[in-house]
């Protein structure tokens, strides 16, 4: 199986390893408790005080005996060329982990245009790898927005729901495959569409919700609810630490907090952890 528990116990025998989460409010979970959720547990290296997807990174390594120092560095609505460009003297440090979450469409000009993604990946791990040659360095590929999706305004308009997080699983295979340094991609829109297609998920939310289904988006249909930013962690977690997620369990302390019930935390860790399985990354 790709994913062990032991993975986790070795870790935890050793010094602890830290990790910076780089987006925006994709990472920092806009629109839902996760936001300021545990902010206390986790360094939020512009003092705005989230706690979000980083947030819940700490409470899943906590729960498995996992020793990380966890750290944010996240603006609402920017892209990554923002965080190289604005933020450099915040983020210019040795790290063992990094994680990186481009803007929703890639191109807010052009949506689903890889160009810039690509160069700021590149400059991003060049400046990481100066501090820490072995950085670990994820891209998060990230989910479908439903007003890009159902309505007539956006650029995935009348295609399948899963088409817009394929298309940018895509586009960051690309950056992977052209940026030396770039480890692998999180698969977090990949998630989704599997959530939907086993009907954890409700995958049209402007039809009303089909019952025992979750909503994976917030009241905007373009950010992520609670289960949404769960399933976000839970994938992270999963990539980062190899660790399959159904370890954490039914009743999984950060569930329970955030208000989902045993069998949706159940059946959110089930789809992280075949995703991860079906795309080893």
């Amino acid at each position: 199986m790709l994913f062990s528990l032991s993975a986790g116990s070795s870790h935890a025998a050793g010094a602890s390893k830290t990790i910076l989460f780089v987006g925006n409010s994709f990472t920092y979970a806009a629109n839902s408790p996760v936001r300021n959720w545990h902010a206390d547990r986790v360094t939020d290296l512009t003092g705005q005080g989230f706690g979000g997807v980083p947030a819940l990174f700490q409470e899943f390594a906590e729960e498995c005996g996992l020793n990380y120092k966890v750290s944010l560095e996240t603006q609402g609505g920017q892209p990554l060329s923002f965080h190289y460009e604005k933020r450099r003297v915040l983020i210019d440090r040795p790290w063992d982990v990094v994680v990186l979450q481009e803007y929703s469409t890639l191109d807010q000009a052009h949506p689903g245009d890889s160009t810039t993604y690509l160069h700021s990946v590149g400059k991003l791990t060049s400046l990481f790898r100066t501090r820490n040659p072995n950085v670990k360095i994820e891209l998060m590929a990230t989910w479908t927005r439903a007003d890009q999706t159902y309505r007539p305004s956006g650029h995935w308009y009348a295609k399948p729901v899963s088409a817009m997080a394929d298309d940018l699983h895509r586009a960051a295979e690309l950056v992977w495959r052209r940026t030396e340094g770039v480890s692998g991609i999180l698969p977090v829109g990949r998630a989704w569409n599997r959530a939907f297609s086993r009907k954890v998920a409700d995958p049209n939310p402007y039809d009303g919700l089909t019952f025992g289904q979750l909503d994976l988006w917030s009241y905007d249909q373009y950010h992520a609810s609670t289960a949404g930013y769960y399933l976000e962690a839970l994938v992270v977690f999963g990539r980062v630490t190899g660790i399959d997620p159904t370890k954490l369990g039914p009743n999984e302390r950060a569930a329970e907090e955030l208000g989902l019930s045993s069998a949706q935390a159940s059946a959110l860790q089930k789809v992280a952890r075949d995703e991860l399985t079906d795309d080893p990354g």
